[in-house]
């Protein structure tokens, strides 16, 4: 099957520091297929989920998540992958 057919998740801890946390979030948020379950806003740690049709785009997604201004660590937590088959009658 091709990377086509393929879909892509991911569930990462971001830690910032606690007066980041709007603004690295709204960055956040602004990822297309990016959400934020979770927030401990006391130790400045999101729950970030991330999903992409690409695994490539997933992972520069993950790279430019490290990139944000007032982000201190990225910890990927889980990958997983999933074919798709097609639905044609």
């Amino acid at each position: 099957m091709s990377e086509n057919n393929s879909w892509h998740v991911c569930s990462l801890i971001v830690q910032v520091k606690p007066e980041n946390i709007s603004k690295v979030s709204e960055a956040l948020c602004a990822l297309p297929g990016t959400e934020i379950p979770g927030v401990n806003e006391n130790e400045g740690k999101l729950i970030v989920v991330m999903q992409a049709d690409n695994s490539d785009v997933l992972f520069a997604q993950i790279e430019s998540t490290r990139d944000l201004a007032g982000v201190l660590a990225v910890s990927l937590v889980y990958h997983q992958q999933d074919e798709q088959g097609e639905d044609t009658p």
